[in-house]
């Protein structure tokens, strides 16, 4: 992917996420693109809007949901991604106004996912690059991702990321194992507040860069 993102796109993207989850919060709207969208953040992209609820110093999840695929533009993705994220991830209760205040919003573009392809699934573990690599585990009907920062935030390596991947897709965590299981993997550009609605900084996966 050749796409690139400067701060001040990065900073765009994650205000505007904010403001969508804020407007559709307070008055059950979606937030339009704005006309001064930049041409580059119109083209189709994969993305996922992550909210993070500060906690003691720390963060815990408080929603994340996106399209793996470049099926829409960006600008548009980021806003329903961001929205659905913060009311109708299944995991979580709705995100309420005052919560807001205390959350970190993070918004990882999408490289398109890649089939990785081995003559041995125990070669999978080879072909994975912690801190690189996001994941997708596909299996008949059953399907999980996993972005590239997480496996850093839980220091797994390979095999722990495809186990907890097979996890997610509510799968077994050995079915990486198994014949017919498809893995794709995937990087991304993080766009992320270092603080809730605060200054943002920009990490580029694809080149091996370590999220803390």
């Amino acid at each position: 992917m050749s796409f690139e993102l400067s701060l001040d796109e990065s900073r765009f993207l994650t205000k505007l996420a904010r403001q969508a989850i804020a407007t559709f919060i307070d008055k059950g709207r979606e937030t339009a693109a704005p006309p001064d969208t930049p041409a580059k953040l119109r083209e189709r992209c994969g993305v996922f809007v992550t909210l993070n609820k500060t906690v003691d110093g720390g963060k815990e999840l408080r929603g994340c949901i996106g399209y793996p695929l470049p099926e829409f533009p960006l600008v548009e993705a980021t806003i329903n991604s961001a929205i659905s994220a913060a009311v109708r991830d299944p995991r979580f209760p709705r995100v309420v106004s005052r919560e807001l205040e205390n959350i970190i919003i993070e918004v990882s573009v999408l490289t398109p996912p890649k089939l990785i392809e081995v003559d041995d699934p125990r070669n999978y573990v080879k072909e994975v690059e912690i801190g690189k690599d996001g994941l997708i585990v596909e299996r008949g009907w059953f399907k999980g991702l996993l972005l590239p920062q997480v496996p850093v935030e839980w220091h797994w390596d390979a095999e722990e990321f495809l186990a907890n991947c097979c996890m997610k897709a509510g799968l077994s965590p050995d079915s990486w194992l198994v014949k017919g299981t498809k893995i794709y993997k995937f990087s991304c550009i993080i766009a992320r507040e270092l603080s809730p609605n605060g200054p943002v900084e920009v990490i580029d996966m694809r080149k091996g860069e370590e999220c803390t």
